[in-house]
């Protein structure tokens, strides 16, 4: 695969991001950028801008003398960053109430018609990116590029650990109910109970995934 010239360094940072959210690089692998610069026909210039983009958000970590190594997410960082995203989306839950127009609203409801679709019928994957459009529409509507530009920065780290919150037992339906609560809230313009409501989304899948976490390491140690 050969890369243009045009932003090269940003199109290398794009491929290997993809690549790492795609699970190709396992957690605390190590780059080699030899191997990288065959791979994808570049010199190393480009590359180690590249791995300057990818360690700035956080993918990756450099260890001097050594190379770039694939971040590994621990429990602790989800402990840390969960609080601080449902703030921010929680904040964009109440603006979004604020903001909303009825043509806002009317979009809200097909999306979360979807969701409840997907729901009922076990479409785990399908209510992924239902839920994903629904909260992508809840940060536009906020209309603030700062805090769209926070929660996708965490959201990157959060991919780095490929946990799936919806695999907890019952999570799907709670999840769901959590989603319609939001809702309810946005579309009465009650402000301060969405924000309260999204808080709670966010906290309540934290504690999914924390399960989740358990579970697996149960299964592994029988």
């Amino acid at each position: 695969m050969r890369l243009v010239q045009n932003s090269l360094h940003q199109e290398v940072a794009a491929t290997l991001r993809e690549q790492i959210f795609a699970g190709v690089y396992a957690p605390g692998s190590f780059l080699d950028e030899v191997v990288l610069c065959e791979r994808l026909e570049i010199s190393r210039t480009p590359l180690r801008e590249a791995l300057k983009v990818l360690t700035a958000e956080g993918l990756l970590r450099h260890e001097p003398r050594r190379g770039c190594f694939i971040n590994e997410v621990t429990e602790q960082d989800l402990d840390d960053i969960f609080p601080v995203i449902a703030l921010l989306e929680g904040r964009c839950a109440y603006e979004a109430a604020r903001h909303a127009t009825d043509a806002d609203l009317a979009a809200l409801v097909t999306l979360h018609e979807h969701l409840s679709s997907h729901a009922r019928a076990g479409r785990i994957q399908e209510y992924y990116e239902a839920n994903f459009a629904i909260h992508e529409a809840i940060i536009t509507l906020a209309n603030n590029r700062w805090l769209a530009q926070a929660i996708a920065d965490l959201r990157k780290i959060l991919k780095l650990s490929r946990l799936k919150s919806l695999g907890a037992p019952g999570r799907l339906q709670q999840s769901l109910s959590e989603h319609m609560t939001v809702f309810a809230a946005i579309r009465s313009r009650d402000s301060d109970g969405a924000e309260a409501a999204m808080r709670t989304h966010l906290t309540r899948q934290r504690e999914a995934l924390r399960e989740l976490a358990r579970s697996q390491r149960s299964r592994l140690a029988s």
